[in-house]
Order: structure tokens, then sequence, then C-alpha cells
């Protein structure tokens, strides 16, 4: 099952917080970048505002694991699509603030 939701930068933050979980896989697309992989880590910290994720990348030529902090890059946020499970994907489209 296939749900498309549209959100703005915040509520993606919050939805990566609260909705995806470790083993999920996430795909972000974000400037001219495509990291597709699954979930190994999330860890927050509110005092700075960071979101790190640790993913083990499901690339063709690259299948390095990679830490990545939504924080930085979530004004170059396109599109994320999140695989809960092999039927359940939810793909967000981030508006523009």
């Amino acid at each position: 099952m296939e749900n498309e939701i549209t959100l703005n930068t915040k509520e993606v933050m919050d939805y990566v917080k609260t909705e995806v979980k470790q083993y999920d896989i996430l795909e972000i697309s974000y400037s001219r970048v495509f990291v597709p992989g699954e979930v190994m880590n999330i860890e927050t910290n509110e005092e700075d505002g960071s979101l790190n994720l640790l993913l083990q990348l499901k690339g063709e030529l690259l299948n390095d694991t990679v830490h990545l902090d939504l924080e930085d890059i979530k004004d170059d946020l396109l599109e994320i699509r999140h695989i809960k499970n092999e039927n359940e994907l939810v793909v967000i489209v981030v508006e523009e603030a």
C-alpha cells in the first residue's frame, strides 16, 4: 500500500522522530543526492536540534554505512520514501517553506 503526504520541513523532522524505526528503509532525495538505506540508528539532540540517522546504504555501487544529520539538509529535502515493511510505503513530498 502506498500513501503520499505533503509536509513542510518541520513536519518532516517530527515525522522521522515519531514514525521511523530501526531497520526501516528510507530513500532520501535532497539537492542532487539520492540516499537509499536501512536505518541502523536514530539519535535526537534537543540542545542543538540535530536529528542524526545512521544508514546502511543499499546502492548498486556503494554499500557503506553513513551518518546523516537531517537538520543540516532539511532545507534541501525534496522527497523521502519510507518503507515500513514490504507492504507499506509512505512517500513524503517536502513543500517549500
